[in-house]
């Protein structure tokens, strides 16, 4: 299938927040390749008998932003950082509950990195990652935004700037700050 245009995306995103529910149908179809490729980027982290596939986190990730209207999306980046953000939730949720069903058995794993993971890269607990997430959330929100943007949603700095109405560099100068503080919150978390 052809990419669609962002024109087609804009008037179906705006339909869909307008609580079209044909637009939402229509939709899918369209994004479907890109989510995909976020949820297998995002899972490629995860241990080898992670039983989550990039497949069903997709299909999940449509089921909660289906119902949700959350006022006009403006393009499909506003669509993707919304889409990253229900990703995030759904990784969390599921980690949550392995943890709960193992009793102090192992966390979900996933990499902090602007690179999909790979062998040598490093692993964090998704729970702790979230715990982090919203202590930062308190000292600065908007760390929080870009981290959901470039992380969860994949977003190059471009994107991210679009968004947030800021410049790319000022994107590119946070984002290393927050995964510095994030690496920091991180290790500290895991010597205690």
């Amino acid at each position: 299938m052809d990419e669609p245009s962002n024109e087609q995306l804009t008037e179906l995103l705006r339909a869909w927040s307008g609580g079209s529910p044909q637009a939402a149908e229509k939709l899918l179809p369209l994004v479907y390749h890109q989510l995909r490729g976020l949820a297998a980027r995002q899972l490629r982290g995860e241990r080898s008998d992670h039983t989550l596939r990039p497949t069903a986190l997709v299909h999940e990730v449509f089921l909660r932003l289906k119902d949700q209207h959350q006022g006009a999306l403006q393009n499909r980046v506003q669509f993707f950082a919304l889409a990253a953000q229900a990703m995030r939730r759904i990784l969390l949720d599921y980690a949550r509950a392995r943890h709960a069903a193992k009793r102090a058995g192992s966390h979900e794993r996933v990499s902090l990195s602007d690179q999909p993971a790979s062998e040598g890269a490093r692993d964090l607990d998704v729970i702790a990652l979230n715990a982090a997430l919203e202590e930062l959330q308190a000292i600065d929100p908007e760390k929080v935004r870009l981290v959901e943007l470039r992380f969860f949603a994949g977003l190059n700095v471009e994107e991210v700037a679009e968004v947030l109405g800021v410049s790319p560099s000022t994107v590119a100068r946070e984002w290393r700050l927050a995964k510095a503080w994030l690496y920091r919150r991180l290790e500290d978390s895991a010597a205690v």
